[in-house]
């Protein structure tokens, strides 16, 4: 997989060609994702249970992240089961839900109006690089998955075809990371805790 991302999705010169670069690198999109949740902690207003009812929907983002986690084995093969039974990017759900309740939790109107802008110049692009990656390795696999299969919000709830699926522990939580990614929400959100009732 030593292609450039933007090959994959038609590459473009100039100054948009840059935008590109960086909108398709995928490190960059991770980083500031996990910046801006501490951004979140850092900026937070003064609240109690909206915070409550922000960190319980980011618990549930991160949870469903491990879940899907654990079922992916990048590039090897085609993972259509469990979260991926409910939609093409389930990290990306995952990913989401951490970000609207970290926005909710903090509910500063600068920090929510940069992440929305971050989800909308990183993710269209991710999701467009990830499904042209993954027709070109698994073909009418993916095509056949992928036609009742949307991309980020899920279009049905089949609870038979997300629980038949097997989950490995160490595939989602070391070789996938979800562990330290959890360690480092726990402390976001211990941080935008103690910031919000501090200055309450």
């Amino acid at each position: 997989m030593g292609r450039d991302r933007t090959e994959v999705i038609g590459a473009r010169g100039g100054f948009m060609g840059f935008v590109d670069r960086v909108r398709f690198k995928e490190i960059y999109r991770q980083a500031f994702g996990l910046l801006l949740i501490a951004v979140c902690a850092a900026f937070a207003e003064p609240g109690h249970e909206r915070v409550i009812w922000g960190l319980g929907i980011a618990t549930f983002g991160q949870l469903f992240r491990t879940f899907a986690a654990g079922t992916i084995f990048k590039n090897k093969r085609l993972a259509s089961t469990g979260a991926y039974s409910l939609v093409r990017h389930p990290l990306y759900l995952g990913n989401l839900l951490i970000l609207i309740g970290f926005c909710l939790a903090a509910a500063n109107l600068w920090v929510i109006a940069v992440i929305v802008a971050f989800w909308v110049i990183w993710y269209p692009a991710a999701i467009r690089y990830e499904d042209a990656k993954l027709e070109r390795i698994f073909g009418d696999d993916w095509r056949q998955w992928s036609t009742g299969t949307w991309a980020v919000i899920p279009k049905r709830l089949n609870i038979g075809k997300l629980t038949d699926t097997s989950w490995s522990a160490h595939q989602s939580l070391i070789r996938n990371g979800e562990l330290y990614i959890t360690v480092y929400l726990v402390a976001c959100a211990i941080w935008l805790w103690h910031n919000a009732h501090t200055l309450a």
